[in-house]
């Protein structure tokens, strides 16, 4: 009996389990068959609509691109550059080219034009435009086209290498001049658009986007001398060849900076370019554009980086600020005011300094005559403020230092505290060569050991196929001509502290004074 009422109450699960699921199927309007299952014939494609997703905020951004290369492309120009004193070829005109190059009896044609192109953006209703140096230089004829088509001749204003900017000048009136933005307040980031015209007027007014991917870059494949200012944005926005001179805008439509350069080991675009910021090319467009030139203010120092050692040094908590190596001449307003060499610059009339091309900036586009407060930390900790009164700095950017010297015999072991193997120079070695002189005799740099404390600091062994001589002449501010004398110098320096090098580098025909600093090795 029991079993027969567990069969029964079994059964009504099963039952209602039934019930239960005809139910939900027919809730779900599940089809008697399936589409596999019908015949061919009887398949209907019904063409239902894609689902629509609302994407409002997307648009929105993409409208505000659209707005900004709508706002600034009638203010871009096309630049072509032409050297009418190219280079004359010989051809024979009854054969064609190429191959009437292999003809050597050809007569010489007239010189053939050499031609550029580039980008630039106006600055003003009446003309102006602002472009690259390197656009126009060694050009003595500059056509622009405008978005609209028109065609105008230029002449140039004004150009200043130094920062490669220029600006050349068209007759107009009621132009689209272009808005200027704020690059020192870019940050990290932020969407940028460039600008220009790629590879010619195939692809002129092409407008690329990206990122701010970096501030305050250093290319030194393009430094040419002293007075350089780098100060590059990086952008991962595409520039190639012929978009040098246009406009990198922030999504506001503002010119934040000038299009420049690209790192790159093809000649295009490879994820990497840089761009000058508008605050010093209008700087230097002003000026262009007021006196045809630019006059720059000077200390009269030679500086570096500061590396971590410079900073432990002089008890620097950030690896910040510009180091002092030695003074142009004997003349320098900071030497006479009392800054010495391995002063590492702080603060500029109370503002931080963080880095040379913001030096160079702060410095640089003063007038001559003015006097500035420079605040410098020195060993220790001590600080002190100077007042300088600024000079003219030199109208020709000198020279890099490349030098030589005669052959010299096997070195002696490695200063295990320095990592690098010295020799004293006889008085007669310096005398005798205009670049040192007797007052630099010191200790000439033979080897330097490639797993030493010294490695990476810029120091060279004499090298008489290259030309270097690199001559220590203080350590720890102690004079040293001799290996005695540098042995007693470095007598109470431990392992980790920082040593402090005057160094002359004797490159060819010239030579500079340096600062080095090394964290003691041994032990």
């Amino acid at each position: 009996m029991s079993r027969t009422r567990d069969w029964l109450k079994f059964g009504t699960l099963v039952a209602l389990a039934a019930v239960l699921a005809v139910g939900f199927l027919a809730v779900l309007d599940w089809p008697e068959r399936s589409v596999a299952q019908q015949p061919a014939a009887a398949v209907a494609l019904t063409g239902r609509p894609a689902p629509v997703i609302p994407a409002k905020p997307a648009e929105d951004f993409s409208n505000v691109f659209v707005a900004v290369a709508e706002a600034v492309r009638p203010a871009v120009v096309y630049i072509v550059s032409e050297s009418r004193s190219g280079r004359a070829e010989r051809r024979r005109p009854d054969v064609p080219p190429p191959f009437d190059r292999f003809f050597p009896d050809a007569p010489d044609l007239q010189p053939q034009p050499q031609r550029g192109q580039g980008s630039g953006f106006l600055i003003s209703p009446d003309g102006y435009v602002m472009t690259n140096n390197h656009v126009v230089e060694g050009f003595d004829r500059l056509e622009v086209t405008l978005l609209d088509g028109r065609h105008f001749s230029a002449t140039v204003v004004g150009r200043d290498p130094n920062t490669d900017v220029a600006v050349i000048k068209i007759d107009g009136k009621n132009l689209p001049a272009a808005a200027f933005g704020d690059s020192d307040s870019l940050r990290i980031g932020e969407w940028v658009l460039a600008i220009g015209n790629p590879f010619g007027q195939a692809f002129s007014f092409t407008v690329t986007a990206g990122i701010v991917s970096g501030r305050g870059r250093a290319l030194g494949g393009l430094q040419r001398g002293d007075w350089d200012i780098q100060d590059f944005i990086q952008t991962d926005a595409a520039i190639n060849p012929g978009n040098s001179g246009g406009p990198l805008v922030n999504i506001r439509g503002q010119v934040v900076g000038v299009n420049s350069a690209i790192a790159s080991q093809t000649g295009t675009y490879t994820g990497y370019s840089f761009a000058i910021p508008i605050k010093l090319a209008r700087t230097v467009a002003d000026q262009l554009i007021r006196e045809g030139k630019v006059t720059r203010a000077a200390l009269g120092i030679r500086i570096r980086p500061v590396d971590p050692e410079d900073a432990a040094y002089v008890g620097l908590k950030d690896i910040r600020g510009v180091m002092v190596t030695d003074f142009a001449d004997d003349n320098s307003p900071a030497k006479r005011a009392g800054l010495q060499p391995g002063d590492v610059i702080v603060e500029v009339d109370g503002h931080r300094i963080d880095y040379v091309a913001q030096l160079q900036q702060i410095v640089g586009f003063k007038r001559p005559g003015e006097r500035i407060r420079v605040t410098v930390q020195r060993q220790g900790g001590v600080r002190d403020s100077y007042t300088v009164r600024l000079t003219e700095a030199a109208t020709e950017p000198s020279q890099v230092a490349r030098g030589g010297t005669g052959e010299r015999e096997e070195s002696a072991p490695y200063e295990t505290k320095l990592g690098v193997s010295v020799e004293p120079l006889t008085a007669r070695d310096a005398s005798g060569d205009p670049r040192i002189g007797a007052d630099n005799r010191g200790l000439l740099i033979t080897r330097v050991d490639p797993d030493g404390p010294a490695r990476d600091k810029g120091l060279f062994p004499a090298s008489p196929q290259q030309g270097v001589l690199d001559i220590i002449t203080h350590v720890n501010g102690q004079r040293v001509q001799t290996l005695e004398e540098l042995r007693g110098a470095l007598a109470t320096v431990r392992s980790g502290e920082i040593v402090s090098l005057r160094v002359l580098q004797v490159r060819r025909d010239a030579s500079v004074r340096s600062v080095v600093r090394i964290r003691a090795g041994g032990s």
